[in-house]
């Protein structure tokens, strides 16, 4: 059954502007980097010998000339003054060099922008950045600029920055409009598509960056060790018959501003949907007729919940919202003892009307931090966790907080010991249970 619902979101993806081509003009030859080779099919183009393709323009003035051979070899040579890109939306925008001076919006960029050695040119983030001490010591001190749903934009222009890097897919052309002189980027990091996730906008995110930094190695250094674990995780799936797989609720803890009285699960589009599908699980969800619509989220009745019965129950926590919003319990990195959130889940599970259903009888509710679902990861780490409480069988050597940390410290470059500070899962893994950490990157993995 995963494997047909991986299949159907194949084909519901083909519709968006994910592509394995490397999405910068000047990829002439649409793979996943530009080199000589690109110089020389664009040099086909011009013999006649080569047909045009969508990126060959690499200066976007309508022509295919020696002036694109002269862009490529600058951007090679790390001396392109502008670098034109499909942004996460396949839009084309135009991103001025040298990148000196960044406004952040919401985890995923203010991590990636770490990941790629650049936290030194941040110069403002959004308010859930700033709230998030823990995780970002160094950016959550820089210049608070609001939440970013509804910016105030006199704040974000104020420590004058050249590059926005927006988090939501909406809204990119009136942030352009409201911003002279800023270069306002949506990367897709919001659209990991761990179904195919070497073809999605979110790996083409973390390289376009990579190109807009000048950090192309690290770019791919990290895709590398992340496409590892993806397909590390995927294999061990696949061994799971369909007999084996728990159903699985996914859903939103039930904050007051989301509407207590129903549920709050996923649909197909939304990151913790896909993380749970590669463990290798049953998502309760898969039957609704909203679960391949567009909405990332479906509310539902609790009667539907309780008539389901699932194995297992996942309550997504948020820290910091995107509209401004600070909610308890604290978790993920914010969090120092897990009491407020064994609190939040003893509150969950005594509700009168779930106390017949399975999986709070079992005792198998469980709390994850919201950093999962919007973390540079691309939901990686999110599933490495899933996976050893919803499969500990198959994955009893697999040790999620080993991964976790090595995120952590070799790529965000934070000393934050997951031994020492931090609810990320409860109740928690036991320490010690798994021992399979420190893979090989993926271009060293066969299976």
């Amino acid at each position: 059954m995963k494997i047909a619902i991986f299949a159907l979101v194949a084909l519901a993806l083909a519709a968006t502007p994910a592509s394995a081509a490397l999405g910068i003009f000047g990829n002439a030859n649409m793979d996943d980097t530009i080199d000589q080779l690109d110089t020389d099919y664009v040099r086909g183009i011009i013999d006649g010998n080569n047909e045009r393709t969508d990126l060959a323009d690499a200066n976007r003035d309508g022509a295919i000339d020696e002036e694109d051979i002269a862009q490529i070899e600058a951007i090679i040579n790390g001396e392109e003054k502008v670098l034109n890109i499909l942004d996460g939306n396949g839009d084309p925008v135009a991103v001025h060099k040298p990148v000196e001076r960044i406004v952040v919006e919401y985890l995923d960029n203010a991590e990636l922008v770490s990941i790629l050695n650049s936290k030194d040119k941040v110069v403002g983030v959004d308010y859930a950045v700033a709230k998030s001490g823990a995780e970002f010591p160094d950016l959550a001190k820089r210049k608070n600029v609001g939440q970013m749903n509804e910016p105030d934009y006199e704040a974000v222009l104020s420590p004058d920055p050249n590059l926005l890097l927006t988090f939501s897919p909406m809204n990119i052309e009136t942030k352009a409009e409201k911003l002279p002189g800023v270069d306002v980027v949506f990367l897709g990091l919001y659209f990991p598509d761990i179904s195919d996730p070497e073809n999605s906008r979110y790996i083409d995110g973390v390289r376009k960056l990579g190109y807009i930094l000048d950090e192309e190695e690290r770019a791919e250094e990290f895709i590398s060790w992340n496409l590892g674990w993806v397909e590390e995780i995927r294999s061990r799936a696949a061994g799971v018959s369909e007999e084996e797989q728990p159903k699985v609720l996914i859903c939103a803890y039930p904050y007051a501003h989301l509407d207590t009285g129903t549920f709050r699960t996923y649909s197909m589009i939304d990151t913790l949907t896909q993380m749970s599908i590669l463990t290798g699980v049953k998502v309760m969800a898969e039957g609704l007729p909203e679960f391949f619509g567009s909405s990332y989220n479906i509310q539902v009745d609790p009667e539907w919940v309780i008539e389901a019965d699932p194995d297992l129950i996942y309550l997504h926590l948020v820290a910091h919202t995107y509209s401004g919003l600070s909610l308890d319990p604290a978790n993920g990195y914010d969090a120092t003892d897990p009491e407020e959130i064994r609190a939040a889940r003893d509150a969950f599970t005594s509700r009168p009307e779930l106390a017949e259903m399975r999986a709070v009888k079992e005792g198998r509710v469980y709390l994850g931090s919201g950093s999962f679902r919007n973390d540079a990861s691309g939901g990686l780490i999110g599933a490495a966790y899933m996976a050893k409480v919803f499969l500990p069988e198959a994955f009893a050597d697999l040790d999620p907080e080993a991964i976790h940390q090595e995120y952590i410290t070799r790529f965000l470059g934070e000393d934050f010991d997951l031994d020492r500070d931090g609810v990320f899962l409860y109740p928690p893994i036991e320490k010690g249970d798994g021992q399979l950490a420190g893979i090989p990157d993926r271009e060293n993995v066969s299976f």
